[in-house]
């Protein structure tokens, strides 16, 4: 099982996640037109040249998706019971087509649950840059995470 358990985290520690992956045209227009967000500035070039990005931006619930996806095999894979929310999403900086992301993960907080004495909280903070190490997502997620077996 390649994600931790609870117990397996440490408040503070910060976790490079070493997969990588350069985000295409197709994933922008697929994602966009799969989630029935027809925004001109994802998929019309005619436009976006006009704007000033001067061309397609990455839609933004896809950079999110991948940040966290890019976290999953050294975090959670196998090892949460689920997501419980997600706090203060943000994108300083727009992604384009051909940026390569890169994530890391911070533990900022953990907890025994009250409810289900065998999982715990993590809340982590994922951040994820680009080749020019610039930051272009930044979430905190609450993980309900399994605890070792006894």
């Amino acid at each position: 099982m390649a994600g931790r358990y609870y117990e397996g985290f440490e408040r503070g520690e910060v976790i490079r996640h070493d997969t990588r992956r350069t985000v295409t045209e197709t994933d922008n227009v697929l994602f966009s037109t799969l989630t029935m967000n027809p925004a001109a500035i994802h998929l019309d070039y005619d436009y976006s040249a006009k704007t000033e990005f001067g061309k397609p931006l990455i839609n933004s619930v896809f950079t999110l998706g991948l940040v966290v996806g890019l976290s999953v095999g050294d975090t959670t894979l196998g090892t949460t019971v689920g997501n419980l929310g997600w706090e203060e999403v943000k994108f300083p900086k727009p992604v384009f087509i051909g940026d390569t992301i890169r994530a890391e993960t911070e533990v900022i907080d953990m907890r025994v649950s009250k409810s289900r004495p065998t999982q715990g909280i993590v809340t982590f903070l994922h951040r994820g840059r680009n080749q020019r190490d610039e930051v272009v997502c930044e979430c905190k997620r609450l993980a309900l995470m399994m605890r070792e077996p006894v």
